[in-house]
């Protein structure tokens, strides 16, 4: 199974890269930076689509077709929305929700043709939940819920659509945040690698059975529901 992976160089992507090749795939990595591990990758800036789609087109090609994607990238940019300068908080908007979707069009050719095409999108519980201070990634995730409730119906009984709605893991995604915006010593966070497991058992479904959405969050999580 050839599966690509955007943000696949850290955090849940890398998680997720790890588990595929452990489960006999093969990982393709597009992410900013190149991976730790010895997958298959290209460099792109998911904020850049021609960028975005190329490395799509390159990686799929090179591996004979794609089975499935998964898109893994996100960033963040905390604070209020006049303390955030309006490039940062459109950056946000740009790789979360519009790079999810350039990835995933440059991709549909090629799922269209595997036996059974799979996308899983990654939202959040802050796509499904407010919260001040977060109006970017708020913006951005919320756009993922819409795009891939969407996506499933358009794509339905031709491609699977799982949306991965996970909470607080435990990644290098808050290290560059002040430290109001941290979580604090005692946050319950969510192993990348259990959720990563979530992912794989979407991607593993027999054809004609989907799993449409999926919430993956620590038991303490705060906020969900």
């Amino acid at each position: 199974m050839n599966v690509l992976i955007t943000g696949g160089a850290s955090g849940l992507g890398a998680a997720v890269a790890r588990r595929i090749a452990d489960d006999g795939g093969r990982p393709l990595v597009l992410d900013r930076h190149p991976p730790k591990e010895d997958h298959q990758h290209m460099l792109a800036d998911l904020a850049d689509r021609r960028c975005a789609e190329r490395a799509v087109h390159g990686l799929a090609r090179a591996a004979g077709g794609l089975d499935a994607v998964v898109t893994a990238a996100g960033i963040d940019a905390c604070g209020t929305l006049c303390d955030v300068p309006a490039e940062d908080w459109e950056r946000v908007v740009q790789v979360n929700l519009l790079g999810t979707a350039a990835v995933v069009r440059a991709a549909l050719p090629y799922l269209e043709h595997a036996p059974n095409g799979r996308i899983v999108t990654v939202a959040s519980t802050l796509g499904l939940r407010a919260l001040s201070d977060a109006t970017a990634y708020c913006a951005s995730k919320f756009g993922v819920v819409g795009f891939s409730r969407a996506l499933a119906a358009e794509l339905a009984g031709r491609i699977g659509v799982t949306m991965l709605v996970p909470g607080g893991m435990d990644t290098a995604f808050f290290d560059d945040r002040t430290e109001q915006y941290k979580p604090g010593p005692d946050a319950k966070l969510n192993r990348p690698q259990d959720v990563a497991a979530a992912v794989a058992f979407a991607l593993s479904q027999p054809a004609g059975c989907e799993v449409r959405e999926m919430v993956v969050c620590p038991a303490e999580e705060p906020s969900w529901p």
